[in-house]
This record gives structure tokens, sequence and C-alpha cells, in this order.
């Protein structure tokens, strides 16, 4: 790898990143094209998936494409799905050569799209700035590898880990700037997930807003027995951003029916032993329909499930300069730990003000 391959593998990544969160069951690819140190064309995975990277930097280089080198944040596809293989389309165009961040563990793809490279003459690169291809695409290879979405937990409490006072007020522990913060996030994952308990005393939207979202990322509730007012904002706009609920099997199917004739999807999820929903399972059956990123608001009781099942890929915190004291509401619920040993551990990945709150992120410790 040369300065100059990670440079242009630099500008890849952050193409493919304008993709995130509109793109899936796809991963957000971006690639480059240089010739003579100079970028002939580029080109990002499209909303909805496709056309993929390669071929819009393909068709925006034109000639200029002969003897140039291409820059791909994730293996080139070998496969024909609704489009030609992208292998073929940079063969085609007389590339010279292609740097590719990442090997894609797709089984249609793993390796092939490199063969194809090679087989039709072209130079082949492998890998370039691996590890951050690997965080750029979590969420894919987790949908791939794992069979579900990755997941990020976000909480915004107080310095004391308290996300209300013990009467439940909750408006407003963060600021403006945190909360824009929030959306803006949002807007980068493929779905926003809260559980039932949140959505009946929040009446949230969950949606992106103010800052001129061409999309929406889907609205996941989990609620085992589908018991949400039909009143509720999430409710009246099911019509128009999607909402889907994950329920037991054992819902009231006349109120499946009242949700689905909202616009809702219902979608059953195996319940465990103690007759909770199987948030393993749930997790399965949102990356089966092409969830690749999920961003988890809460409540305290969903986000402590989540993590005693090793299922936080993830953590977001935004903490204010605020003490509300031990009888106000803990950010995370009863987790049964008896032994330090037994809690989850993160790795602190980045750390910043955002006005008058510190925003702190962290990944699993694997």
């Amino acid at each position: 790898m040369t300065l100059d391959d990670a440079r242009w593998m630099r500008l890849a990544l952050s193409l493919g990143a304008r993709g995130a969160g509109r793109v899936w069951p796809n991963p957000a690819v971006g690639c480059v094209i240089v010739k003579h140190g100079r970028v002939v064309g580029r080109g990002w995975t499209a909303p909805g998936g496709r056309p993929h990277a390669e071929p819009q930097a393909l068709e925006q280089a034109g000639d200029a494409a002969v003897g140039a080198t291409a820059y791909v944040s994730l293996e080139p596809c070998a496969h024909w799905g609704q489009t030609p293989p992208c292998a073929d389309a940079l063969v085609r165009a007389s590339v010279a050569r292609v740097v590719v961040a990442l090997r894609d563990p797709d089984p249609r793809v793993d390796g092939g799209g490199i063969d194809r490279l090679r087989v039709g003459g072209v130079a082949v690169t492998v890998p370039v700035l691996e590890a951050q291809a690997r965080r750029a695409h979590r969420g894919f290879l987790s949908r791939v590898l794992k069979g579900r979405p990755s997941l990020t937990l976000k909480l915004a409490s107080s310095f004391d880990g308290r996300i209300a006072t013990a009467t439940g007020q909750s408006q407003w522990i963060t600021g403006a700037e945190a909360r824009r913060a929030v959306h803006a996030m949002r807007m980068r994952h493929d779905a926003v997930m809260v559980g039932a308990g949140t959505a009946r005393a929040d009446d949230p939207m969950l949606t992106v807003r103010g800052l001129g979202a061409a999309h929406q990322p889907v609205r996941v509730v989990l609620s085992r027995h589908l018991d949400l007012p039909l009143d509720s904002q999430l409710a009246r706009s099911a019509g128009d951003v999607p909402l889907w609920i994950l329920c037991g099997s054992g819902a009231d199917p006349d109120l499946r029916a009242a949700w689905e004739g909202k616009g809702a999807r219902c979608l059953t999820v195996a319940t465990g032993p103690g007759g909770q929903l199987d948030l393993a399972d749930a997790l399965a059956v949102l990356g089966r329909d092409g969830l690749t990123s999920v961003f988890c608001e809460g409540g305290g009781a969903l986000a402590a499930s989540l993590l005693a099942a090793d299922l936080v890929d993830d953590l977001v915190g935004f903490t204010a300069g605020m003490v509300i004291g031990a009888e106000g509401q803990p950010g995370i619920g009863a987790m049964g730990l008896a032994d330090l040993g037994e809690a989850p551990r993160f790795h602190l990945s980045a750390t910043r003000a955002i006005g008058r709150d510190v925003l702190h992120e962290w990944t699993r410790a694997d």
C-alpha cells in the first residue's frame, strides 16, 4: 500500500458513507477512479442499493477509465442480481488496476470479484485500509456473517446516569445541539428502534427532523402484545413513514389487523422461556428483511436486555452536566449482575463536546 493508495481509499470510504442508511440491504460502497494523479470518476451506492458505485464512477470517467486505477471500498460484486457484475464492468472499461479495501464475505462474491478482475488482466491490490473499511461496512458485515444488523444503543442521560426524574420528566436533559446530533445519527442508520414502554410513555415520531432529510429510517417498535395506542403519532404516520412492529405469535389478531390497516408491518418474533420477545430472533427477523444497521433509543428495560444478550455493537452516550439523584429513572434497567467480570465492556472510540453536553462513543470489546 502506498501513501497515494491510502489517500484515494479514504476518499472512496467517505463517498460510500453518503449512502449510509439509504442503500440496505446492499453495502454503502464508494468508488474513485484515478488517472495520472487526478480523479476522473467517482460514485457511491445509490438510494435503494443500485446502481452500484463502480458503474456510476465508470460512466463519469468515460474513456479516461482506460489504464486508470479504481479504488473501491468493498470487493466488486461478481454475481448477476438486478444489475450485472461490477467486476466485469471494470474489466470491460480496461482499467489497469483495482485497489480494494476489503474482501466481501457474501457467499455470492467472497473473492470471486477479485478473481474475475485478475482473470481479466486487471492488477488487484487488497486489502487497503481494511480496519477503516470494516468499520464503515460493519452493518453489512454483521448481516452477512451473523445474520443480524449491527446495533447501536444510544443513551442521553444526566451526569449520574438518569434519563428522567422520579415523576418521569425528561425533556430536556440534553441540549438542542445533542438532539440535532441524534437526528443525524438516525439518518445514518437503516432503522430506529424502541421498546413498547418508550412508545407508550413518550409518544415519539422517531423520524429525522431539521436536517432536510430526503428519506426516513424504518421505525421499529418491539411490542409482544401489540398493545400500543392506535391514536399515537406512530399510528397516525404509519402510512407515510415505514413502521415495523415486532410482536409475539399470541398477539391479538384484531390489533394486528388494526395496525396493518394503518400501514404498519407486523412481524412475528419468537418468545423466550419468560414469555418476552427473543431479542436475538428479533434482530434476525430484521436482518432477513434486509436491515443492516439499527439505532436503538431505549427504554431502559430493552437496553438492559440487549446488553445482557450481547447484541449491542456500539454505545453512544450523551451526558449532560446535570445531577438528578438516585430517585431518578436509570438509563439501563436491572441486569442481575453479581460480578464485575460479567459486565459487558466496550472500548472508547471517540469523545467530544456537543454544545453543553459530552458525546462519548464506545465499540464492543470483541
